[in-house]
């Protein structure tokens, strides 16, 4: 590995981590916004009837078990909120001390979509699949509903990989040879 692949390397892992957590709060209100609220698909326990650890049964058409619901959906989206204000403060934190070099931004999304199909196989692996406590959408189709969710969740990250792999640096502070302006 030559010293300009190693600095490459080096500089695209210090985008790495701030993309990824805002990939993984974004993704996260993307779930939460549209599955939850809008599409009203499932809430975080609506499937306690069901799951695997023994929570209390919290039906979404009633009263006391929307109340609940919605308690759990605001830690949820309160997990998300957080995820983005550490990977703002991270990128904030790289950009000011990266004496010059700044990333395109095919890296910045390319992680961020890295981050958010992160977050679709980690929340879907644990609440869908070992908790049970609720899933993508409670019907015939379930398991195919969360199993889409998944894979989902593994094309974002192949996409978003490929994507930041393609995406430039510039080091502002190195001297570049400027071109000579020809007189007319």
């Amino acid at each position: 590995m030559t010293d300009t692949t190693a600095g490459a390397v080096a500089t695209r892992r210090e985008i790495a981590l701030p993309g990824t957590l805002l990939g993984v709060g974004l993704g996260g209100f993307v779930d939460g916004i549209l599955l939850h609220q809008v599409l009203q698909w499932h809430h975080m326990l609506t499937s306690t009837n069901t799951d695997n650890i023994g929570v209390g049964y919290y039906p979404a058409d009633t009263v006391p078990g929307l109340r609940m619901n919605t308690l759990w959906d605001g830690f949820f989206h309160v997990f998300c909120w957080l995820a983005v204000l550490v990977g703002l403060s991270l990128l904030h934190a790289r950009v000011t001390r990266s004496r010059g070099r700044v990333w395109g931004s095919r890296m910045l999304w390319g992680w961020i979509l890295f981050g958010w199909g992160l977050f679709n196989l980690v929340e879907g692996i644990i609440d869908h699949h070992v908790l049970g406590i609720h899933h993508v959408r409670t019907d015939a189709y379930q398991t195919w509903w969360d199993i889409g969710f998944l894979l989902l969740g593994v094309l974002l990250m192949v996409a978003g990989w490929l994507l930041q792999r393609g995406g430039p640096t510039v080091d502002l502070c190195r001297d570049t040879p400027r071109a000579t302006m020809a007189t007319p």
